[in-house]
């Protein structure tokens, strides 16, 4: 067989996954330490290196499922990170994807196996090579996305109160928001249904649940809040 671009020099490609999970009011982000040089002991994203025959679509699809055991997640790239000295290790340039799950979903088993845990984003600790640049670009990302497109109901429950969605909002964006124009918005969006069920662990009263209408949301996509 055929041999080409032997003249130039080879380099690695990885990817590295951000997974944000919304639990208690807190925005949080899936990281653990790294049990490898170089770097070992800091804190860092869990990511691989991408295969000879796969795509690094595929690649990250691989990566998550193996850290969280969950299929068909979202997921969005971030970007290419290719400075020269980012990997000790070699040169390495990495693609970084982010990805949002409900942290119920999440199995404590799963957790305790790769050993990671939620952190705050908010008080992120110093990461190895560029992985916090990956995150707060990610963030700011979702930011601009979650105010256009109905993606953080990959957040929450299927079921959930006005309350959880508007903590939810003020997390991702890191700012209060207006309680009265937000359920306004709300109010005016026919995919996001009030049930008759209610979640009695906040209030004696209970506060409705509402539900995410993907189907009815399709036939009509007007999403901002």
């Amino acid at each position: 067989m055929a041999t080409f671009y032997n003249e130039h020099d080879k380099l690695y490609v990885a990817v590295d996954c951000i997974v944000f999970g919304f639990d208690e009011g807190e925005l949080r982000v899936l990281m653990g330490k790294r049990k490898m040089d170089p770097g070992r002991g800091q804190w860092s994203l869990y990511g691989g290196f991408v295969g000879e025959n796969e795509s690094v679509d595929d690649a990250a699809k691989r990566v998550l499922y193996g850290l969280t055991g969950l299929e068909n997640l979202y997921m969005k790239q971030v970007g290419a990170f290719g400075d020269v000295d980012r990997d000790p290790g070699n040169r390495v340039v990495s693609i970084a994807y982010y990805s949002m799950i409900n942290v119920a979903d999440y199995d404590q088993a799963q957790q305790e196996k790769h050993d990671v845990a939620w952190v705050n984003i908010e008080h992120l600790p110093e990461m190895f090579s560029d992985h916090l640049q990956m995150v707060l670009k990610a963030r700011r990302m979702m930011k601009e996305k979650i105010a256009h497109e109905p993606i953080g109901f990959n957040l929450l429950p299927e079921l959930f109160t006005l309350p959880q969605l508007q903590k939810l909002y003020e997390a991702v964006n890191g700012e209060e928001i207006d309680k009265r124009n937000f359920r306004k918005r709300i109010g005016e969006m026919d995919f996001i249904e009030k049930t008759e069920q209610k979640d009695k662990l906040s209030s004696k009263r209970g506060a409705f649940l509402y539900r995410f209408n993907e189907k009815a949301y399709k036939k009509e996509p007007n999403f901002k809040l």
